[in-house]
Formats: structure tokens, sequence, C-alpha cells
């Protein structure tokens, strides 16, 4: 017995075959590396939020000190920060320290202003070579670099 004939012809598909709509598990995955990708922006933001308040945490109570001490320890978040973030820069000293985080700044640091950063730890304190003054000014550059690097 020839069953042959019997047989149907194969049918193409009238259309082109497309991938879409997608299969359930190809959604799974584009969601979940749409989920990675938020969730790794979202922690990069949040380390970076929380470094810079508690850099500016660690500076308020500076604002109204106008002492050399207050000098030393604004240099002291500044070199905090810098071993964190600029590792080559922690060695540096006298101009090549002011140099550099002029460098990191729209607005450099110059001056008298320049001078205390730069030897505020080697100044007695009962030394009346820097005003409060200039202690303001340099809580304030101190500020506005925190706020420009972290």
């Amino acid at each position: 017995m020839d069953t042959l004939p019997e047989l149907r012809d194969i049918h193409l598909p009238s259309e082109d075959i497309s991938i879409f709509p997608l299969a359930y598990g190809w959604w799974y995955i584009l969601a979940g590396i749409a989920v990675l990708a938020v969730s790794i922006y979202v922690i990069h933001w949040i380390r970076r939020t929380s470094a810079l308040l508690y850099a500016r945490h660690l500076l308020k109570p500076l604002k109204d000190s106008n002492n050399i001490e207050a000098a030393v320890k604004m240099s002291e978040i500044l070199r905090r920060i810098c071993v964190r973030k600029y590792p080559e820069a922690v060695a540096l000293a006298d101009h090549q320290w002011i140099e550099f985080i002029n460098s990191k700044t729209r607005k450099p640091l110059q001056g008298k202003v320049a001078e205390l950063l730069k030897n505020a730890p080697f100044v007695p304190e009962d030394s009346r070579m820097y005003t409060s003054a200039d202690v303001a000014d340099l809580w304030l550059f101190c500020n506005r670099w925190i706020g420009e690097n972290l």
C-alpha cells in the first residue's frame, strides 16, 4: 500500500519569522540586567553621597573656629579625602600639595590662605601670622573643594 500521495505538502509560513515577542525567559534576563544596572548606579550614588556628607560633617564644626588648630584639621580632612580618591597625592608637601589641590578645583587657592593650608601644621597656636578671616577663607575653600571632588 502506497501512502505517499496522502501526505500533505510542507507549507512555509507566509511571513518572516521574528524573534518578537520574546519568550518569558528572555524578559526575565532583560529585567535582571536592568535591575543590576540600576542597583550598581544606586550603590555608587550612595557611596559618593555618604562620603560627601561625612566630609562636610567633619568640616562643619570648624566653621566658627578661627584658630590655627582648625586650619590643621582642615588640612587633615583634605588629606584624608586624597587618601581615598587621589592616593598619588598623599605624599605631596609644600608647593606641590597646593598645586595639586588647585589642579582639582575651578577656583584655585592662593595668597595667604594657600600659605595657611601649607604651613598650618607647623605654625604655633599662639602665632598672629594668620587672621581669623584667613581661617574662614580656608574653610570656604575646603567646603567648595570637597563638593567638587567627592
